[in-house]
């Protein structure tokens, strides 16, 4: 619910359109003008709002932004099945989505937060040309047993049998918006309530299967040489924080931890997430001008 000036646009493509938010980088001096944007990637059950408090902070450091609702998410179609929602189908539309903004003149940043991290990852690894990839709140693989796990093994089946109004009805009986600003919990609550089942289905079937695939990540930054970040929220209750560490030590990655943030530091803590950010996605931009 963040004011920003993003304007809603469609993006076309093989896959269909996809609702996304898009916000022009303001001008500044001539040593720092990239045209370079920041492509970011929700998780499970998000959407592009859930970037809101970034947006306008990231343009004025002169990085045009664009967040995007996967299929099925929100505002963007679905795709046919269930299987097409997982991290390598989702993955490749993604490097598609990057392919058309390199194909315009821009750098692009890729950001995947939590489930969106697994996309992220998946769309370096079918070649999407980024300049640097950044995983939020995401892991080596599969979403460790916790209670996020549990919630997904529990609203699986009654998604699948009694429908998306059902589960609904059982977050709003569990509490899930209640402490929420009310225009906030309206928001949640009609987002999820326009979110794909289909989609649902396959992207919780994916958070409780998807391998590690680190060891295939490495060989892929290494041979492109491009920058990577792992930052997370300092209280992450999704993948353990120490869990993610070890990732970007096995990534060779820079690593950061939000403080007074859990799993969603672009809404808990959306300064301290900028202040690692801007500083580092600006660096990755002054090097890459000054590479041969």
């Amino acid at each position: 619910m963040t004011p920003h000036r993003a304007a809603r646009v469609e993006l076309s493509g093989p896959y269909g359109p996809l609702a996304a938010l898009r916000a022009d980088a303001r001008p500044r001096a001539a040593d720092e003008q990239w045209d370079a944007v920041a492509l970011l990637v929700p998780g499970y059950s998000g959407s592009k709002e859930d970037f809101a408090p970034l947006i306008d902070p990231i343009a004025d450091a002169g990085i045009d932004v664009l967040a995007l609702d996967l299929p099925g998410q929100y505002e963007s179609p679905p795709l046919h099945g269930e299987l097409d929602h997982r991290p390598g189908p989702l993955g490749s539309l993604v490097a598609d989505v990057v392919r058309a903004e390199v194909a315009a003149g821009r750098t692009v940043l890729l950001l995947g937060h939590s489930y969106g991290g697994l996309v992220a990852r998946a769309a370096v690894l079918s070649g999407a040309p980024v300049r640097g990839l950044t995983l939020m709140d995401t892991g080596p693989g599969e979403l460790p047993m916790g209670p996020r796990r549990s919630r997904l093994d529990v609203l699986e089946p009654v998604l699948r049998r009694r429908g998306l109004d059902s589960v609904v009805a059982l977050r709003e009986q569990a509490g899930d918006w209640a402490g929420a600003d009310p225009a906030v919990a309206d928001f949640l609550r009609h987002r999820l309530a326009s979110s794909s089942p289909t989609a649902l289905l396959g992207m919780g079937d994916a958070l409780r299967n998807e391998p590690d695939r680190v060891p295939e990540l490495v060989a892929a930054l290494r041979g492109r040489r491009l920058a990577t970040l792992v930052v997370c929220g300092m209280n992450d209750d999704a993948w353990p924080v120490t869990t993610q560490r070890t990732m970007a030590d096995r990534l060779e990655a820079e690593f950061a931890a939000v403080p007074a943030a859990a799993h969603s530091p672009n809404l808990e803590n959306p300064q301290a997430l900028l202040d690692v950010l801007v500083p580092t996605w600006r660096t990755w931009l002054r090097e890459d001008t000054l590479e041969p």
